[in-house]
């Protein structure tokens, strides 16, 4: 498919922010506290508990990043069992991976706040 000019721009940058991604890899980043509704937050824990033994096949873009985006939830989810504190309906702890969960909101359907989708067993 061809790209238009905005197109190969937008790749170029796309390509950047992996570049300083990379960069920052090596950086000590901050902790954020965090209030995260505790529905979230034991979904979360559970990722971490589960166990993925399944050998990983060829799989599409898409797949993988669904797969990295699903780990990063499992690795809140071990800093939510290691460091977390209930308070209420949420869950208080201190992040430094924030940044793929507010990444991954942009691909999120719209729905009203509050709505969470549970795995089904």
């Amino acid at each position: 498919m061809d790209e238009n000019e905005s197109q190969k721009v937008y790749r170029h940058d796309a390509e950047l922010l992996g570049e300083l991604g990379a960069a920052l890899v090596r950086v000590a980043l901050p902790r954020v506290e965090v209030r995260v509704p505790k529905v979230l937050a034991e979904a979360a824990v559970a990722a971490w508990e589960r166990d993925d033994d399944e050998p990983l096949g060829p799989e599409t873009f898409e797949q993988r990043v669904q797969r990295h985006r699903a780990a990063a939830f499992s690795l809140i989810g071990l800093e939510i069992a290691e460091r977390g504190r209930p308070d209420g309906d949420e869950v208080v702890v201190d992040l430094n991976a924030i940044a793929d969960a507010v990444n991954a909101s942009d691909d999120l359907p719209a729905k009203s706040s509050g709505d969470v989708d549970r795995p089904r067993d």
